[in-house]
């Protein structure tokens, strides 16, 4: 998706270390650094600090080249989900550290400027599943593992 984002809409890989992308935010018009995640549910305990600490170093790295990188600046951007189904760690990017979380339709809309692509991307992903008859390839892969010798005997 990291490079969907970058190689087909308006926003760049960035340089910073910690930062996977760089986008003009469509609402507001300032510049955003952003670290992507998948879903709401895609960081540790761990990845919390991680990410504060990036967030950190990309904002000294704005002051010592004169650039002007406000706390606002700094996101995290949640590629799917609904507001109120982020997880603990997510939240506490947002309340102890003060970061902001664009999560699902808004990350889309601040990304594209188009409110209806976060629900178009979602019946996209949908229609392309089902064209590939995904449940048919698993049931499928299952069916072949389950003959294997190997799989007969992890059953035992």
């Amino acid at each position: 998706m990291q490079m969907f984002i970058s190689g087909v809409l308006n926003s760049y890989g960035s340089l910073v270390q910690g930062i996977d992308i760089e986008f003009i935010d469509a609402l507001d018009g300032r510049k955003k650094y952003c670290q992507a995640k998948l879903g709401p549910n895609t960081i540790n305990k761990d990845d919390v600090e991680t990410i504060h600490n990036h967030f950190r170093q990309a904002k000294n790295l704005g002051k010592t080249n004169n650039l002007p990188v406000q706390q606002y600046d700094l996101v995290v951007g949640i590629l799917y989900g609904e507001p109120g189904q982020e997880s603990n760690h997510y939240k506490s990017l947002r309340d102890k550290y003060d970061y902001s979380l664009f999560i699902g339709q808004d990350f889309w809309h601040r990304l594209t400027g188009d409110e209806g692509f976060y629900s178009a991307l979602k019946k996209a992903i949908a229609d392309v599943a089902v064209e590939a008859k995904g449940s048919d390839m698993l049931n499928e892969v299952a069916e072949t593992l389950s003959q294997t010798d190997t799989i007969k005997q992890l059953a035992r």
